[in-house]
């Protein structure tokens, strides 16, 4: 059956908006792969449309559990951007509270002071540096997101007079599409952020790769780590909830924080242990010769004693507050696991799986038995064994592992 053909086109195509920020913004900033771009690109663009500003920041508050959000600086003649990340105790913080952005956020409009003449209203200390500047006017604007958090665009002017009305209304009415891109970074920030906390920044990187269906993964060559908190049942008996919570957040501060350091991922907390990984990339199989292989190791045993010295001041601490000290162990192994999404189909887990990852968490399980904080297989030893430590490896002999066929030969250092 044959269709009718289209009308002609009648009406002449129109421009996409005659102001130039709010055509900038659909045309090339939607485009713009990050905030730090998009906010030089921004300033380019205001200048280009005749709003004479020396200097814009823009403030956009993120889902992080340690940032408030993140402040991108751009200043006329610069194509740099200075990236600061304010910690959520900056809002306790006078210079904070006596600032344009507190008022934002609590949801005051537009903030503008004139910075010279009889009209110069000085009330907030960032316009006193802006003054010492050359600065002449300073406009605060609130970029309002879809769900109700408020960001803030600022810009200030070292132009005699300042701003004239026709730049603001320029400016004001591209608010929400720059409010709209804005969110899409922050929304792209805080997923990136949730991932890196909740999963570690590898696997939270596999995830925004795609790698989200039950079964998705990769078989990878690894450094195994498992730890554990010795007596953490009569801790959990004996204390108060939140003493022993204390101790937990001390404890995986001392573990997690020495993996993180030097290169490793946690993968989970399960109860009073951690399982962390440091892959070899692009590896298959042992190699005990092979540089990547020992280099990635000797990070591991660095990692492992850092934490060792981590959980000392931190018993030396409790020493001198007359409270017990903790106990605990380490076990490192080497071997290919399946690194990828296990669980049901509405649950996942983003983990190791294998055979080798039960080996490290049995090896763990013997520190309690042989007495000793630290142990490795042998698989993990001989990458070792010509390193820095090699003179103190020792063997504790083998054991058989529950679970393991074979009886596996344990090293520690002396």
């Amino acid at each position: 059956m044959d269709l009718p053909a289209a009308p002609p086109l009648t009406c002449p195509p129109r421009p996409i908006s005659p102001n130039p920020v709010v055509a900038w913004a659909l045309t090339e900033g939607w485009e713009i792969a990050t905030p730090e771009a998009l906010t030089a690109g921004l300033g380019n663009c205001l200048i280009a449309a005749g709003i004479r500003l020396f200097r814009l920041r823009v403030l956009i508050r993120t889902l992080h559990p340690q940032y408030l959000g993140a402040s991108y600086l751009w200043q006329r003649g610069s194509d740099a951007v200075e990236t600061l990340l304010p910690q959520h105790s900056i809002v306790q913080e006078e210079r904070f509270i006596k600032s344009p952005y507190a008022a934002l956020f609590e949801g005051a409009g537009a903030i503008r002071r004139r910075l010279e003449g009889p009209a110069a209203a000085l009330d907030y200390p960032v316009l006193l540096d802006l003054k010492e500047q050359g600065g002449t006017d300073y406009v605060a604007m609130p970029l309002r997101f879809s769900d109700g958090r408020i960001s803030a665009l600022t810009v200030a002017s070292v132009q005699p007079g300042g701003f004239g009305s026709a730049e603001l209304e320029r400016l004001d009415e591209a608010l929400p599409i720059l409010a709209h891109l804005y969110e899409l970074h922050t929304l792209r920030l805080s997923a990136t952020a949730i991932l890196d906390t909740y999963l570690g920044p590898q696997t939270g990187e596999q995830v925004l790769k795609g790698l989200i269906r039950r079964g998705d993964g990769e078989e990878i060559h690894a450094v195994i780590w498992f730890c554990d908190l010795r007596g953490s049942t009569v801790l959990a008996e004996t204390l108060p909830r939140r003493d022993y919570l204390a101790i937990l957040n001390a404890f995986f501060d001392a573990m997690a924080g020495a993996i993180i350091e030097h290169q490793g991922e946690v993968l989970s907390f399960i109860g009073d242990g951690a399982l962390a990984i440091f892959p070899v990339a692009g590896a298959r199989g042992p190699c005990e010769d092979c540089p990547q292989h020992q280099a990635v190791a000797a990070r591991a045993l660095e990692a492992a004693l850092d934490a060792i010295g981590r959980i000392d001041a931190l018993n030396m601490e409790r020493a001198a507050a007359g409270l017990p000290s903790l106990g605990f162990g380490i076990a490192l192994h080497l071997g290919d696991v399946m690194y990828g999404n296990i669980g049901t189909s509405k649950r996942l887990a983003f983990t190791v799986i294998g055979s080798a990852t039960n080996e490290a968490a049995r090896i763990e399980g013997l520190c309690r038995t042989l007495g000793r904080p630290l142990l490795f297989s042998a698989a993990f030893a001989g990458l070792v064994r010509t390193g820095a430590a090699g003179d103190r490896l020792i063997s504790v002999g083998r054991h058989a592992l529950r679970g393991i066929s074979q009886p596996m030969e344990i090293f520690t250092l002396a």
